[in-house]
């Protein structure tokens, strides 16, 4: 790999880390919109790039959310009650997104649906809804469902599903800090899921360039790896020492930023201003 390169990835690692340990999203919606500029000047095909970012950003997800869910843990922010329940229906989700849908979405869909769910979860977080004193998260069974949704979506965006599982476990009343945490936790199922479906029907594409396995770009998931799991504990450490209305302001224009970018991308793969 280019020097220039390698340092870049480093540093998007580093980033990557500490926000994941920071909002407990994982690091894959900072990961993909920077990663898809990186992957386009490199020279991977226009067709395959977005593809290429995302399953490659989910794959380093497997290592960031056990490096940052660690940290979590140690101080007693992580819900494993809910963890539990989340993840039969998380790895379901994930296994349909990755190994099936995934690889059938054109590169201009694939932006354009990471970008609307990324906005729309910022406005999500802004609106600053308190919900009713007497809501609560729903039984095994309800919660198992809202979790295949988690992971088919997380699936398509390459993200950990803290988009959506942070913001649904705040609407439930669980503390913004426990559903961080808890979230983070849940990030290691949907990455291994959703992984292995990339692989899979990766495999199933032609003509793949070099360094790819499946739609894992694996030269830059090596560097991103040992970055982001050194910084993510540091974004856990400052998680729990930030005011809550402060995370959700961090949280939310990060995700606005990233949402403009990738509609960016995906009105140039649709070419409507051309």
């Amino acid at each position: 790999m280019d020097p220039l390169f390698f340092l870049a990835y480093a540093v998007l690692g580093i980033v990557a880390g500490f926000a994941a340990g920071l909002l407990g999203i994982g690091g894959g919606m900072l990961l993909v919109p920077f990663m898809t500029a990186l992957l386009t000047a490199q020279g991977i095909p226009m067709d395959l790039v977005v593809h290429a970012a995302i399953a490659t950003s989910m794959a380093s997800i497997i290592f960031t959310s056990m490096s940052s869910v660690r940290a979590h843990h140690m101080r007693r922010a992580v819900r494993w009650d809910l963890v539990a329940s989340f993840a039969p229906g998380i790895v379901i989700g994930g296994l349909v997104s990755g190994g099936a849908v995934f690889a059938a979405l054109k590169t201009g869909w694939l932006a354009l649906v990471f970008s609307l769910f990324v906005g729309y979860s910022a406005l999500q977080m802004l609106r600053n809804r308190k919900p009713k004193p007497s809501r609560q998260m729903p039984g095994r069974l309800g919660t198992g469902a809202v979790g295949s949704v988690i992971g088919f979506v997380s699936g398509l965006v390459g993200a950990g599903g803290g988009f959506i599982s942070v913001p649904f476990m705040t609407w439930c009343n669980v503390a913004l800090h426990q559903a961080v945490g808890t979230s983070a936790a849940l990030g290691f199922p949907i990455a291994i899921a959703n992984t292995v479906g990339y692989i899979w029907s990766g495999m199933q594409a032609s003509d793949l360039p070099p360094g790819m396995l499946g739609y894992v770009y694996w030269p830059a998931l090596l560097v991103l790896v040992f970055f982001s799991m050194l910084f993510a504990p540091l974004g856990a450490k400052l998680a729990h020492s930030l005011p809550v209305a402060t995370l959700k302001k961090v949280f939310a224009a990060l995700l606005f930023m990233l949402a403009f970018y990738m509609l960016n991308k995906a009105a140039t793969a649709f070419q409507w201003f051309t």
